[in-house]
């Protein structure tokens, strides 16, 4: 069972004119709770007009800093992102889950490792976490960043990220790319092509001399980017990627359409969390176990109900249920039966789930 903890923020600090850092006061009693892994990612929580909202956002800051802080950039539209930016202040108290995810690899103080990452807009914030934790702990490893934004003053962390080149200076090498300012080199104008991929390996870069790879942002950019390194010889296991959730593509669409084909209709759902059982039938008005299980008054762990995040993870120990898309679990854990409950369609008469994964 994944709980929330009512944390007080420490400091708001404006990155850019769109982009707030929140940094937490993490106290003594709960700091072994919230150790993390760089790359890894806080879900919050708060009430907003009488609404339950959660978000997940990655940590920027690194393990190694004793610090816990995320970055939350103002979307149109974005509800907690919009209260982020323009009301969240310092002493304000925020529900925080501990971190989770896996876009990260552990660090090797005997090697000297060569990595490259990429990343766009607020995709920096894992990738910050990621560069920070390896150069610090990792005394002969390298990174190469290329980083996509609008324009020079739209770069989050920049201030960060030249203080970091400087600190370990040879080490970090820095490709800002913009696409509503021109620079002086073409590579660095535009977003990321399948031309500009072929470029970076041959001129830039050796794929052969890479340890590993990681890469966050939009879906298509990651693909383009997974894709054109995978051609040019970087094994795919060394590429990770953490997907910043747009919306569903045309391709998810038909996915979802085929997997709802098989959803049974009124299935019996267990539901076992915190060591307790849970049971509810499915109605004809939810179609995932997540949706359904809150509709009958479940309380369960969750953030973006994209297929993105995992904070929902279960497993099936009976039965048999279809994802609509899953963006989150890798292969070996499928194949351990575990599922995201918000994208987890029923096709069996009963299921059960365990939520103590």
């Amino acid at each position: 069972m994944t709980d929330f903890y009512s944390l007080k923020v420490a400091k708001t600090q404006k990155e850019t004119k769109d982009c707030v850092a929140i940094t937490f006061e993490i106290p003594e009693e709960l700091k072994s709770l919230f150790q993390y892994k760089q790359g890894q990612y806080l879900t919050l929580k708060t009430s907003i007009n009488g609404e339950d909202v959660r978000r997940s956002y990655s940590l920027c800051s690194s393990p190694v800093e004793d610090k816990w802080q995320v970055a939350v950039k103002q979307i149109e539209g974005g509800l907690f992102s919009s209260f982020a930016n323009n009301e969240l202040s310092s002493g304000d108290i925020l529900d925080v889950m501990p971190p989770a995810g896996n876009f990260y690899v552990e660090t090797d103080v005997t090697k000297p490792k060569n990595y490259i990452v990429f990343a766009a807009g607020s995709g920096i914030t894992p990738i910050l976490s990621i560069i920070k934790t390896h150069l610090a702990l990792e005394p002969n490893s390298s990174f190469k960043l290329f980083y996509l934004n609008r324009n020079v003053k739209s770069i989050i962390f920049k201030e960060e990220i030249e203080a970091l080149r400087n600190k370990y200076f040879g080490r970090l090498e820095i490709f800002y790319l913009l696409t509503k300012e021109h620079r002086d080199i073409p590579l660095l104008n535009g977003r990321f092509t399948e031309e500009k991929i072929e470029e970076l390996t041959s001129k830039v870069f050796d794929v052969n001399s890479i340890d590993d790879c990681f890469i966050c942002g939009p879906e298509e950019m990651i693909f383009l980017i997974r894709d054109g390194l995978v051609k040019a010889g970087l094994s795919k296991e060394k590429i990770h990627y953490e997907l910043f959730f747009s919306g569903t593509t045309e391709g998810d669409q038909k996915k979802v359409a085929k997997v709802l084909e098989q959803k049974f209709d009124g299935t019996e759902v267990t539901i076992i969390d915190g060591g307790k059982e849970f049971h509810f039938a499915m109605d004809d008005d939810h179609d995932n176990i997540l949706d359904g299980a809150i509709a009958a008054g479940a309380d369960l762990p969750f953030a973006c109900k994209g297929g993105v995040c995992s904070t929902c993870k279960c497993k099936v120990v009976d039965g048999a249920v279809e994802m609509k898309i899953n963006y989150a679990l890798e292969e070996d854990e499928v194949a351990k039966g575990l599922v995201l409950s918000c994208q987890a369609v029923p096709t069996t008469e009963k299921v059960v789930v365990d939520f103590d994964v």
